[in-house]
Parts: C-alpha cells; sequence; structure tokens
C-alpha cells in the first residue's frame, strides 16, 4: 500500500533501490514532485556514499538520526541501519 505522505512513488522506489534511505528518498520523491526532476537534479546532493564513509562518520550520522544499538555495531550494520531508517 503506497504511503499518503509520498508525492512521487515511483522516484521514492527508485530513490531506495539506488540505497538511499526511507528518509532521504522521501525528501527526494516530495521535492521532485513539487518542483520538477531537473530543478531538483541541478541542485544535486554532496553527500558521499556510506561506503565511502568511515565506521566513525557512520555512527555520528546514526546518532543524529537516532539509530538505536549502534555503538555495538560494525560498519556494514551501521549502513544497513542508515539505509533502513
Amino acid at each position: 500500500m503506497p504511503n499518503p505522505s509520498i508525492k512521487d512513488e515511483k522516484t521514492y522506489q527508485k530513490v531506495r533501490e539506488q540505497g538511499a534511505s526511507k528518509e532521504k528518498a522521501a525528501r527526494v520523491a516530495n521535492a521532485s514532485a513539487g518542483q520538477g526532476r531537473k530543478t531538483v537534479a541541478k541542485r544535486g546532493g554532496r553527500s558521499s556514499n556510506y561506503e565511502d564513509m568511515s565506521k566513525d562518520e557512520l555512527y555520528e550520522r546514526a546518532q543524529k538520526v537516532g539509530v538505536k544499538g549502534r555503538s555495538s555495531m560494525n560498519k556494514n550494520q551501521l549502513i544497513k541501519a542508515l539505509r533502513d531508517h
């Protein structure tokens, strides 16, 4: 069942398949629905891939978004938790 807060479900699914978190995918989908894809694409993102980040960087990001159990997670678990957040 589609989430009513997601304005462009197709874009949301595509962004999730590329490995983005639920939160980021929703932001991208809603921005593209409201402003048009070309406008959003021009602004672009500056965030690096999770795989390119150190464990400490991932831990800090997980802390900011409130991932529970992050202190006992390894790098791969942090990546998965951030993507599933």
